[in-house]
């Protein structure tokens, strides 16, 4: 008789993350998924994930489901608060219920102050707007629900070749117009959902191979690609590297209004999840290559 694989739920399974699990899943074939999205399995009803939960033997749940429509958040207050906090706070305690590890996807949004130095984990947050604050309603309902087997990993800036996101939107927008205003005084680093999805599923394994102690395996880590750029830095990039003769022009946020206010600075220090999880991290210009070579 053969032993049964363990297995991987993956949930949001449509989204920029899951889609590039789906791509990977093969690379790790010593493990069996299950990859769900709101058809499937609707996170925000406990009694759903219960009994999910119930007939599927679930070894690790990646959750990359989330309402992340941040100015639409500021209107659709009660669904953001359903999938963002919720359905976090579901899958957790399922996961306890049935000793499942869980990693957990969140943001930068999150940190929301004036500071200019990189964040680490243990800083203060500030969450402002819908989306910020349902996030970390989120983090913290896993956290509490599941201590000792559950891994917050906040990310920021993601784009893929699946889904929407700033760099099809760059695309699209410098194959229609000459000149475009994009935003330079928000300052981050973007962050490939393939690098990402390849690094929770190098943790999964690590932890599966007893290669890392499962004593790190909970609480807050971050996540993105390594080097700083602005929004406008980052368009100048994508056009550069497609060969697009477009005029990016830099304007600051308060010339571009928008419903839900974005944090002015969000560089993450990734040194805890390099160091407990020997994670190697691309630059962020390497992987948009990456991307736009698929694109």
């Amino acid at each position: 008789m053969t032993e049964k694989r363990p297995t991987i739920l993956v949930t949001g399974s449509k989204g920029q993350v899951g889609m590039e699990l789906q791509t990977l899943a093969t690379q790790f074939s010593n493990f069996d998924f299950i990859f769900v999205d709101v058809e499937e399995l609707d996170i925000t009803d406990s009694k759903a994930v219960k009994t999910f939960f119930a007939e599927n033997k679930v070894d690790y749940c990646i959750n990359c489901a989330a309402y992340t429509a941040v100015d639409k958040a500021e209107t659709e207050t009660n669904l953001a608060w359903k999938v963002n906090t919720v359905g976090p706070e579901n899958l957790s305690v399922a996961c306890a219920a049935n000793n499942a590890l869980m990693l957990h996807i969140s943001t930068d949004y999150v940190y929301h102050t004036q500071s200019t130095k990189p964040y680490i984990e243990t800083d203060f947050t500030n969450p402002q707007g819908t989306y910020a604050r349902t996030k970390l309603n989120g983090d913290e309902a896993v956290l509490k629900n599941h201590p000792g087997g559950a891994m917050v990993i906040r990310t920021s800036w993601v784009y893929s070749s699946f889904g929407s996101n700033f760099v099809k939107t760059m695309l699209r927008l410098g194959s229609e117009r000459e000149e475009i205003s994009v935003i330079y005084d928000q300052i981050g680093t973007p962050t490939y959902a393939r690098d990402l999805a390849k690094v929770l599923l190098e943790i999964v394994q690590k932890i599966e191979n007893q290669s890392v102690d499962q004593k790190y395996f909970t609480g807050v880590y971050h996540f993105s690609n390594e080097g700083v750029t602005s929004w406008y830095d980052f368009a100048v990039a994508i056009f550069d590297q497609k060969n697009l003769s477009v005029k990016v022009k830099p304007i600051e946020t308060k010339d571009y209004p928008t419903p839900a206010k974005r944090p002015p600075y969000s560089i993450l220090n990734k040194n805890k999840i390099k160091q407990n999880f020997g994670v190697e991290i691309s630059h962020w210009q390497h992987s948009l290559w990456e991307c736009l070579e698929l694109l």
